[in-house]
């Protein structure tokens, strides 16, 4: 009878180990994905000369080289750091060309502002999904009930590819205070008056080819 408690005690604890090969808990033995986005930041210095008040002459030539070569468009953040109105204002009419505008703040860079020139500072955010997809992992057995290595690849990666401000991922916006109904309710108002896909019926179409 001893014998035969201790094999029960010996086989119960070979199970026990067996479910718990893992030690921890892993973050894919729940429900939230494993495969997130990712947000990075890339920032983009350029120092132009701005004697006088103004951008030199060639400097607004030179920065919308840079602008063509860094492929500035939507997406990004251009701050102005350093130098007067007049070039301030002549950056901005440059980078409205690339239908971006002036953010205020421009971030912490290497090194101080000449005081005869004007720093210009592109940021520019990707957000990504890394290692996706992810097969890494078969899929059975799955003895321990864990999601599939690819789970939340296509959704987040589809996400990350769609949104326009990826800071947005990190944190959302603060709102302001000034409330506008009609601009709420536009959306609701074109939803409601769009006559749904296919209401008006098949069109007619001749399918017989010929000469």
């Amino acid at each position: 009878m001893m014998r035969s408690k201790l094999l029960l005690t010996a086989v119960g604890f070979g199970l026990l180990a067996a479910c718990n090969t893992t030690g921890a808990d892993q973050p894919d033995r729940g429900v939230a994905t494993v495969n997130v986005p990712v947000v990075t930041t890339a920032e983009y210095v350029f120092d132009a000369q701005a004697s006088g008040g103004d951008l030199a002459p060639g400097e607004t030539q030179r920065l919308d080289g840079w602008f063509q070569g860094l492929g500035l468009g939507y997406g990004d953040s251009v701050f102005v750091d350093g130098g007067d109105a007049g070039a301030r204002r002549q950056v901005a009419a440059l980078a409205g060309r690339y239908g971006l505008l002036i953010q205020a703040g421009a971030p912490v860079t290497a090194g101080l502002v000449a005081p005869d020139a004007v720093r210009v500072v592109v940021s520019r955010r990707r957000a990504t999904v890394p290692n996706c997809p992810n097969w890494s992992v078969q899929s059975q057995p799955n003895f321990e009930n864990r999601s599939m290595s690819n789970f939340g690849c296509a959704v987040n990666s589809n996400m990350a590819a769609m949104i326009a401000d990826p800071v947005d991922l990190i944190h959302g916006r603060e709102g302001t205070s000034a409330v506008d109904a009609a601009t709420a309710a536009k959306a609701v108002g074109l939803y409601r008056s769009t006559p749904p896909t296919g209401s008006k019926g098949l069109e007619k179409v001749n399918t017989k080819g010929g000469n």
